[in-house]
């Protein structure tokens, strides 16, 4: 038994008794899959709710003294559902019962929340007669809210060596001071790869209801082709973008290790999904497309503003002191463009507008509201001729005015700015140009 793989299941993939059986099979398949992490039920169809948004929804009402047995009765036969449909021989009553006590009595929005992955794991644990390991017993936070890696290896080394096979809850560990403390949401993604990097894994499966990453989005996009590889370096271009199957925080633990993730579909699991590796990209050009709108660009312009020492920072300073982040920053020789989201920049534009043209004095200042950004991303680009052009006149070739420019010095990606009214032509005009061309 020396090869080893971490099985994470999203919530969708544990939503009731049906997918627990398509675990079960996947599980049994192949007995590598020796640690599974699960996180709480998710929606079996789209106007159903997630358990952690209930859990959520009774802790508000615990919050604002309004009764909650309403909503808590909703979770109870969701999992007293799935265990009578699996016909286990569990408890789960009295796991909800002390969970309701515990409400009565006043508890942290972490404890409630992160029951959600408690019971479904104790479940799936005792429905593949495998041990539960409680990740507040091995998942460990500092005080500033960050994995303490070095208390978590050591007391998740100590445990795992315990138990050849085990079901793990996603999405919570423990504070220094012993009380339960929560990822941010979807960060069961992230339990799955610190237990995969700890126990020196070689592969971290993460099994959702996609098979994997798409070239773009198929909203947009009819049919787009699959991603078979792409570099966790990829991933965090186009991640950033929009293109999110994967909790981004859980990238890190493996990475470092160098240990590949599989993206995995639960419903079609013959299906190889997409592998995220260190170096191993794709044989295309191109390996996706993503972009995202409600971006806002300030443009300046000043003569001489490349021999304007301190200009740049005049204007970082700016924004540090409204607290606000920068998404890019593209430059000439006399100007300088700065693209906020719209979600950070609130009531404060103008500011900005204002303390920028009293401290920088620019020759002239214009803003682009209504703003989007399309990254191209593909790491065989830097060793392409003819890539920007390609872009550029797809975009042109649909009379899309590009409005910003940037391109990081890596050339893995370009990133394009243009109006909204323009971002589905644009995407559309993209993977025309660099996929439906090269068929």
């Amino acid at each position: 038994m020396n090869n080893l793989k971490i099985a994470k299941f999203g919530g969708s993939s544990v939503a009731d008794a049906a997918q627990f059986l398509k675990v079960k099979k996947i599980i049994e398949a192949d007995k590598e899959r020796r640690y599974v992490v699960v996180s709480a039920p998710g929606k079996r169809h789209s106007e159903d709710n997630k358990i952690t948004d209930l859990l959520y929804l009774c802790h508000a009402h615990i919050k604002y003294s309004v009764p909650f047995d309403q909503v808590f009765q909703i979770i109870t036969d969701r999992y007293l559902g799935i265990v009578n449909e699996l016909n286990l021989d569990l408890d789960i009553s009295s796991y909800l019962d002390e969970i309701k006590g515990n409400m009565k009595k006043g508890i942290s929005i972490d404890y409630l929340v992160s029951r959600g992955e408690y019971l479904n794991a104790l479940i799936m644990a005792k429905f593949l007669e495998y041990e539960f390991i409680d990740a507040s017993e091995i998942i460990y936070f500092d005080n500033n809210g960050s994995i303490d890696l070095k208390q978590t290896e050591e007391k998740m080394i100590r445990e795992l060596s315990k138990y050849d096979y085990a079901v793990i809850p996603g999405f919570y560990g423990s504070s220094p001071n012993g009380e339960i403390k929560t990822f941010s949401r979807g960060g069961s993604d992230i339990t799955g790869a610190v237990v995969s990097r700890i126990a020196h894994a070689d592969i971290y499966e993460n099994w959702t209801d996609v098979s994997g990453f798409l070239m773009a989005d198929p909203r947009i996009v009819k049919d787009p082709e699959p991603i078979e590889k792409i570099t966790y370096r990829e991933l965090r271009e186009l991640s950033y973008m929009g293109a999110s199957v994967l909790h981004e925080e859980a990238i890190f633990p493996v990475r470092d290790a160098g240990i590949p993730i599989n993206i995995r579909n639960t419903n079609e699991p013959d299906n190889p999904g997409t592998i995220i590796t260190k170096d191993e990209s794709s044989d295309k050009i191109v390996t996706g497309i993503a972009g995202k709108k409600d971006f806002t660009v300030i443009a300046i312009d000043k003569n001489h503003m490349h021999s304007d020492i301190g200009f740049i920072r005049k204007i970082l300073s700016i924004l540090e002191m409204n607290n606000i982040c920068f998404e890019h920053l593209p430059s000439g020789i006399d100007s300088v463009s700065i693209v906020i989201s719209n979600c950070r920049l609130e009531n404060k534009l103008n500011t900005i507008i204002d303390e920028i043209n009293k401290q920088c004095d620019p020759d002239s200042l214009n803003v682009y509201t209504n703003m989007a950004l399309i990254a191209t991303v593909g790491n065989n680009m830097a060793y392409t001729t003819g890539i920007s052009a390609k872009l550029f006149t797809a975009l042109g070739d649909e009379k899309i005015n590009i409005r910003m420019i940037d391109q990081g010095s890596s050339e893995i990606n370009i990133i394009v700015g243009i109006e909204e009214k323009d971002f589905e032509k644009a995407i559309k005009a993209i993977y025309k140009a660099f996929v439906e061309e090269y068929k």
